[in-house]
């Protein structure tokens, strides 16, 4: 069974247009900038796309690494697609890809189609509570001469909320069995592979990466998450979407049960003490590491007690350390050596 790295991660948006949807049809101002949001009932949430939120971090990968490398972009007629090349290039390894393509062999043309399940999967985050985002009119007037031109965009104050998840064993080992998403490489690609001191997994189609590559783009994956940056409207919205409270693990499976944490009472949202103490009690047997919690001080400090006292229940079936976002996330990107090198294929 594989491991993974979970995480539920809130976001501060005070101010915020970080998503937006273009122009509504029902709105009566043509030149009107929606924000991206969702229905439940009579209840409006905003909400970033998961699309968006994984472009962030891919970006954030990029600019903060020096040795992550994004995989370039190549277009042909109607469509786009990365290098496919999961070796040179850590973005094609992490966040998945698929490449149409075909070669020669002998005098056939052979079809040797690769696509790859991205071992890095999110949610999209969606406000905790609803929130009916304020219609903002401004004007575009920076001459003395001639008439301003109207136009209205719109933005909310909420907490975003999102879940994500790392297939550690996933990363840096890629297969070539004949199903979607699974048939990550062709054969030729094998070599480039070795050539990079990558082995095959037994009699296995499959083969992986040297561990210290593989450990440290996990390490990064999860690194990039103090760094964040990125979403729309900055220049007048500026807000900061690094986790204000963020809670990981490393479990055995690719269940998330940290999913239902953040509760909805009275209209307003909450992190629910007994569904997280619910939860490590349900999950001890598949927890293969402690619980992870940081918070930014000044964000929800009204959980402050409630987390110091998990923090300090040695009765608890798992450990709970309570610290900053920055610091737990650095404290368990130094264990993920411990956690990498299982390969179910093995």
């Amino acid at each position: 069974m594989s491991k993974h790295i979970i995480g539920l991660t809130l976001i501060d948006a005070p101010y915020s247009a970080l998503n937006n949807a273009g122009t509504e049809a029902s709105q009566a101002t043509e030149n009107i900038v929606a924000v991206k949001k969702l229905q439940k009932g009579r209840n409006t949430y905003p909400y970033v796309s998961g699309q968006a939120w994984r472009n962030w971090w891919r970006t954030t990968l990029e600019q903060e690494f020096d040795d992550w490398k994004s995989s370039p972009i190549e277009r042909e007629k109607k469509i786009a697609f990365t290098a496919a090349d999961p070796v040179t290039y850590a973005d094609d390894d992490i966040f998945g890809y698929m490449r149409a393509q075909s070669e020669i062999q002998g005098k056939k043309k052979v079809n040797i189609t690769v696509t790859r399940l991205s071992p890095l999967k999110c949610s999209p985050l969606i406000s905790i509570e609803p929130q009916v985002p304020t219609n903002d009119f401004g004007v575009m007037a920076r001459q003395e001469e001639g008439d301003p031109v109207p136009y209205e965009h719109q933005f909310y104050s909420c907490v975003l909320q999102g879940i994500f998840s790392l297939d550690l064993s996933a990363v840096g080992t890629f297969s070539d069995v004949n199903r979607t998403g699974y048939k990550n490489i062709a054969a030729s690609y094998v070599q480039t592979i070795a050539n990079a001191g990558g082995t095959q997994i037994g009699d296995t189609p499959v083969w992986e990466l040297p561990k210290d590559t593989r450990v440290r783009r996990c390490q990064q994956t999860l690194e990039a998450l103090p760094h964040l940056s990125g979403g729309a409207k900055l220049t007048s919205h500026l807000t900061d979407v690094t986790p204000k409270l963020i809670i990981l693990s490393v479990l055995n499976g690719g269940n998330h049960p940290f999913m239902n944490l953040i509760v909805e009472r009275d209209g307003a949202g909450e992190l629910s003490i007994d569904a997280l103490c619910e939860v490590i009690g349900d999950y001890k047997d598949r927890f293969c590491d402690a619980i992870y919690i940081g918070r930014r001080s000044g964000f929800m400090d009204e959980l402050d007690d409630d987390l110091r006292g998990l923090a300090d229940n040695t009765s608890l079936p798992c450990e709970v350390i309570y610290d900053s976002p920055n610091k737990v996330i650095a404290q368990l990107s130094q264990k993920l050596e411990t956690h990498i090198g299982d390969s179910p294929w093995k």
